[in-house]
């Protein structure tokens, strides 16, 4: 194809980045799936009233990758809400233990009735949803950290529908406003952006596959 003109000596790397571009798509798809679902837990547990998100293939990576750290940004706020004002209603020792997930019969009944003063009600997977999400911070803070390197690319501007139909027509796409001698470099940063992604978000939808675990384990 008259894209390999720009890749004489590397037939293989069309190929390679479509299949990269595919991933793309799938991983993008599953984390807004992953997230509505942790909005739906939240939402059911915590009183919280997160509303879902969509993937909108009209837009640019970089509107969809703000999309999702917009409600990132929302669910960690949430979290920080109830951890500080649990933080305040507890002692300091049971806080600890809430944090720790080393929590008795006791321990779990103390901290679910702050947790109702606080949420104003508290199912019984409420005290360990809580302490799940809290102790999940760092990776709900990684994936957020993740978006915002992918909006970042240079790539970020083309529409997402354009990048999930491969790089012929991310080429097409780029090449008014890019010179031909900078498009090795564009994809190639669009490959290692892939590497960094893929894990994080394998790791994001790891931990809230856990939380829905866990939850229905308590309400068996």
């Amino acid at each position: 194809m008259w894209s390999d003109l720009f890749f004489p000596n590397n037939p293989k790397r069309r190929e390679q980045l479509i299949r990269k571009s595919q991933e793309f798509q799938h991983v993008m798809k599953s984390n807004f799936e992953a997230t509505n679902e942790l909005i739906d837990v939240m939402n059911d547990h915590l009183s919280c009233s997160l509303e879902h998100i969509k993937l909108n293939e009209e837009a640019s990576l970089q509107e969809n990758c703000n999309v999702m750290i917009e409600c990132m940004h929302k669910v960690q706020a949430e979290i920080e809400k109830i951890d500080k004002e649990l933080k305040e209603k507890l002692e300091p020792t049971l806080y600890e233990k809430l944090q720790n997930k080393s929590l008795s019969t006791t321990d779990f009944q103390l901290i679910s009735k702050a947790l109702k003063v606080v949420c104003g009600f508290a199912t019984e997977g409420s005290t360990t949803l809580v302490s799940l999400l809290i102790n999940k911070g760092v990776i709900l803070a990684k994936i957020t950290s993740t978006f915002a390197k992918i909006g970042a690319l240079t790539l970020a501007n083309v529409g997402l529908g354009v990048v999930f139909m491969g790089v012929d027509m991310i080429v097409e796409a780029i090449l008014g406003s890019i010179e031909r001698d900078q498009l090795e470099k564009v994809l190639e940063e669009y490959d290692k952006a892939l590497k960094e992604f893929k894990p994080a978000s394998l790791e994001y939808q790891d931990s809230i596959t856990y939380v829905q675990v866990k939850i229905k384990e308590i309400n068996k």
